[in-house]
């Protein structure tokens, strides 16, 4: 586990960021809960890898692997759970949770249709990332023992999961299995563009749509308020020489 223990190079330049995240204990709550989910989800879509693989020694692998996951969910969603009865006060943060991605990204997992080497490899380098950024965040809460025993335990597993997906990547596709893994890597990246081009593009128009409000509503309420003021009061006389009954509809 020595070149995993490090994590990746950019969760490596992202300490400061990460400590800040970790730091807090509103933070660090909301993270826990977010990766029970994470990982609860990505136990259930295992688990359905299991059910249609052809291989019997997938199916076996994967189910170790799906048990392991909602193990993860469970120990995570206790540990807030604590934290949540421990916590005091309740503070509204700016930022709720970690600008930068956590947990594995199995949300783009897709099972149902994908052939197994794909699968490997997507659960490859889902797993190796997960194992790199959990060695942070292990870092991150020496001050919290519980969590970082937590985290410890965890990254036993993801390792075990980074080393069984290659092992068997091989076996089942010797010939090709270092492009199904650049194949990954690269779906990966372009999924986390996606996620990162979305949130510009929301808080570029956030910001335009706020700008219009505040740069472009005020003359025209200037204007309204100005006509108003000139409009008289009360009834107004109609023309003599109309002749318009009253009854009419115009």
């Amino acid at each position: 586990m020595p070149g995993v223990a490090r994590g990746a190079q950019l969760d490596r330049l992202m300490r400061p960021v990460h400590r800040w995240v970790w730091g807090d204990v509103d933070r660090r709550l909301r993270k826990l809960l977010t990766f029970a989910d994470v990982e609860t989800d990505g136990g259930r879509d295992i688990l359905r890898a299991a059910e249609v693989t052809p291989d019997p020694l997938l199916r076996r692998l994967y189910l170790e692997h799906a048990i392991d996951e909602l193990h993860h969910g469970d120990l995570f969603r206790d540990r807030g759970a604590a934290l949540l009865r421990g916590r005091h006060t309740h503070r509204r943060l700016l930022f709720n949770g970690n600008p930068l991605p956590g947990g594995h990204g199995l949300d783009d997992l897709s099972i149902d249709g994908e052939p197994d080497h794909r699968l490997l490899a997507f659960l490859h380098v889902a797993e190796k990332a997960a194992a790199g950024r959990f060695a942070i965040y292990r870092e991150m809460v020496d001050d919290d023992p519980e969590t970082r025993a937590i985290f410890e335990e965890i990254l036993r597993d993801e390792v075990f999961h980074m080393n069984y997906t290659y092992k068997q990547l091989t076996r089942i596709s010797p010939q090709a299995y270092r492009r199904h893994v650049w194949h990954a890597r690269g779906r990966r990246l372009w999924n986390r563009y996606l996620r990162v081009a979305a949130a510009v593009a929301a808080l570029i128009g956030n910001t335009l749509l706020t700008a219009m409000y505040f740069v472009l509503l005020p003359p025209f309420a200037y204007l309204a308020k100005r006509d108003a003021r000139r409009e008289p009061t009360g009834w107004m006389p109609t023309s003599r020489t109309r002749h318009t009954t009253p009854r009419s509809q115009y």
